[in-house]
């Protein structure tokens, strides 16, 4: 599971792209392209991970699937910030550091608050232990994700 886990945060950051974007070069792909990526491989990941029963399965992927989409708004708010900090340097000032770092902290409130409703909803449709297991799978996820994006991001002055 680790593996695959550390697997997975490479290629979320450096790499596999659906089939017909392979070819290009990352400057060439497009954020849609890089997306549907990043969401195929997550599902993979927590598929391998889960090992549902077909009747799990039923309930669970609906969720999953609204979930994901709920998670992209604040996750994509987060990667705006980074990218404002990445591109700001060292010419960032007072007024846009603070302004980004509360974005980053909105969006991490807003992620928390959707993992709490949608666990909650999936206790309503699953066995307690997949639900746990799930929210391993996904803080394993994010964890990953996260560290790779801050060891490519410079710190402020």
């Amino acid at each position: 599971m680790r593996a695959l886990l550390l697997v997975l945060g490479c290629v979320l950051l450096f790499g596999a792209m659906p089939v017909g974007a392979q070819d290009k070069p990352a400057a060439e792909r497009s954020s849609a392209e890089w997306l549907a990526q990043i969401q195929d491989d997550r599902k993979a990941v927590v598929a391998k991970a889960m090992d549902l029963t077909p009747e799990e399965a039923k309930k669970f992927w609906p969720m999953y699937e609204v979930f994901q989409r709920e998670m992209a708004v604040p996750r994509s708010a987060v990667t705006r910030a980074l990218n404002d900090f990445v591109a700001a340097g060292y010419k960032l000032t007072d007024a846009n550091a603070r302004r980004l770092a509360q974005e980053v902290l909105a969006a991490e409130k807003e992620e928390t608050r959707l993992r709490d409703k949608h666990f909650r909803k999936m206790l309503s449709a699953l066995p307690p232990n997949r639900v746990a297991r799930y929210m391993q799978v996904e803080n394993k996820i994010d964890a990953i994700v996260r560290y790779e994006a801050a060891r490519e991001i410079p710190l402020t002055r």
